[in-house]
């Protein structure tokens, strides 16, 4: 059997990786010194590299567009702007150094630690937007960060990140915090991402790219594919709705993978929706438009043609031969079905929905499953309705993480229209193969190591954790808070038998070995224990008490007989001598 050779790799892919290597190592470097410095330090670098990126919103749209062909300049300069202004607003009150949480009632204290240099994947559709927000979670987090663009958006990457980086160094981040691979290679990327310098990976970009990142060997955040479906239920505000929609959907012509990709109308509304989206620019194609787009748009591994991705509907029209009129914002195309089937059912990364009408919320509920479950699981979904009810179910029966509600899904899953964390990566959770369904944030880039105090003693011998909580010792409700050290745990409550229980069983030993039973002492009698002169010969928790009563201490040797509970309180209020031992 013939064995196959490996390619041979070519120069540019020696210096990738050479280059991936090196720049590793500088980061690392520059790690040990940057997880030194002080909060007021690292708030200082970050507020420097989101003033210094901010005024160049535009310059880096345009090159963007320029450079890949994707999307709107006005609206990627708003989302430059998002990361730059809205990210950094979010972060800025954050706490990353030292102390960052005490949690009183637990006697806990939460310290952060960097998780290490972050090796970044920017990608090709939102290029510096990604990249001005993954610096700046990185730094605040006091990680160094070594930036891997997407081989079609290396210039506005680069540009983006030397603007950051030099306001960074001029605010004291040690050389070597932020680094960008120039020489970029499949393989110098897979070389970042494995090398043993690097902490953790935060991967954007296809699934190919993702799967990588997982399959490094180092802890990795990633995100999936979005396919959102947008469900406008029977009771919406019809025109609110479309517009959203539609707005979420044109957004720098659909690039976001959190757009909606197909809209899902409850039955009774859905001649009132259409007409809606028709007065708003949308072009619905017929029988023959939807296979001849399903041709262009969809590749035979069922993704979307790189060629239209980004593009405005008037093109994509233009290029399949539809004969949709001038000014068309978005093409819709109604099917029937979702999966392969029906091409269009794909996350389309451009202004294209494909439309379903259903009998009643139920079934949009399923219809919304089956598109989720066909590229967006855990990603994102939104729902235009005034029915609370509707809305919750929806929420508690989709397989979406964030769940949009009377907003644009675009929007509101970066945190832009919502109270989300702002994020330009998206967690799809457990559903679509991720670590976590968060909105990724410098959080995400902490270890927290914690102080936890005794709040309880430790079972005594003989006892077990399973105890009713009734015997077990409850929190010291003196303790002052984590700053001073609890004060000595109180002692646990006695075990054994009763006084009185004990008492019937020495008489009835001493009884056995021919002792007879002490005659029942008069109550207005003082017990012998508690007469100082002499040593006692059994004494009880009243001995005990009454000697605390009356001043006096009690002498004991090692033939007197104490109860449990006399010894814990006598040993508790120093009442015993012992016959023998000095005062």
């Amino acid at each position: 059997m013939a064995v196959e050779t490996p390619p041979a790799q070519s120069d540019q892919d020696l210096a990738s990786i050479a280059e991936a290597r090196t720049l590793a190592r500088a980061a690392r470097q520059a790690q040990a010194r940057l997880a030194e410095l002080s909060q007021d330090q690292i708030d200082a670098i970050v507020a420097a590299m989101a003033e210094a990126v901010a005024p160049h919103a535009e310059a880096l749209a345009r090159l963007a567009v320029e450079e890949t062909g994707y999307g709107v300049v006005a609206d990627k300069v708003q989302k430059n702007l998002f990361a730059a202004r809205r990210v950094f607003e979010f972060i800025r009150p954050m706490r990353t150094v030292g102390v960052v949480n005490r949690i009183e009632e637990k006697k806990i204290v939460e310290i952060a630690e960097p998780f290490g240099v972050v090796a970044a994947v920017v990608p090709s559709t939102n290029p510096t937007s990604t990249a001005i927000y993954k610096v700046l979670i990185a730094l605040k987090a006091r990680c160094a960060i070594v930036i891997s663009p997407h081989p079609a958006a290396v210039r506005c990457i680069t540009r983006t990140v030397e603007i950051m980086a030099e306001a960074a160094t001029g605010a004291g981040a040690p050389e070597g915090s932020i680094g960008w691979m120039r020489t970029v290679t499949l393989e110098g990327t897979q070389e970042l991402m494995k090398h043993r310098d690097v902490a953790v990976i935060l991967a954007t970009g296809g699934m190919g790219l993702v799967r990588a990142a997982y399959s490094a060997g180092k802890p990795a955040y990633g995100v999936g594919p979005g396919n959102a479906p947008a469900f406008i239920e029977r009771t919406a505000d019809v025109a609110k709705a479309v517009r959203d929609i539609i707005t979420g959907k044109t957004f720098d012509n659909g690039v976001l993978c959190s757009s909606e990709n197909s809209v899902v109308v409850d039955e009774p509304i859905a001649e009132e929706v259409r007409r809606e989206f028709g007065a708003q620019g949308a072009y619905f194609l017929n029988a023959d438009e939807i296979d001849a787009l399903g041709k262009l748009f969809v590749t035979p591994q069922r993704l979307p043609n790189p060629a239209l991705v980004g593009k405005s509907a008037s093109y994509i029209a233009e290029k399949a031969g539809l004969a949709a009129p001038p000014g068309t914002r978005v093409l819709v195309a109604p099917l029937s079905g979702v999966g392969r089937d029906y091409p269009l059912s794909i996350e389309k990364l451009a202004p294209i929905l494909s439309w379903y009408v259903v009998k009643d919320w139920r079934e949009g509920c399923e219809r919304c499953i089956q598109i989720l479950r066909y590229g967006g699981m855990g990603h994102t979904m939104s729902i235009h309705s005034r029915n609370d009810a509707v809305i919750l179910e929806f929420g508690l029966k989709k397989p979406a993480f964030r769940i949009c509600v009377n907003t644009p899904a675009t929007h509101g899953s970066i945190g832009l229209t919502t109270g989300l964390d702002p994020a330009m990566t998206l967690g799809c959770g457990g559903w679509g193969g991720n670590i976590t369904s968060d909105n990724i944030s410098p959080r995400h880039l902490l270890n927290i190591k914690r102080l936890a105090y005794e709040v309880r003693p430790a079972p005594a011998v003989g006892r077990v954790f399973s105890d009713p909580p009734e015997s077990r010792v409850p929190m010291d409700p003196a303790y002052a808070g984590p700053g001073k050290l609890p004060r000595r745990p109180a002692r646990p409550a006695p075990e054994g038998i009763p006084a009185e229980a004990l008492a019937v069983r020495i008489d009835q030993f001493l009884a056995s070995r021919g002792f007879a039973q002490a005659p029942t002492p008069d109550p207005a009698a003082p017990s012998p224990a508690a007469e100082s002169g002499g040593t006692a010969d059994f004494v009880c928790e009243e001995d005990v008490r009454s000697a605390l009563a009356a001043g006096r201490k009690l002498r004991i040797d090692e033939r007197t007989i104490v109860t449990p509970a006399a010894r814990d309180l006598g040993e508790a209020n120093r009442v015993f001598v012992q016959a023998g031992w000095p005062r």
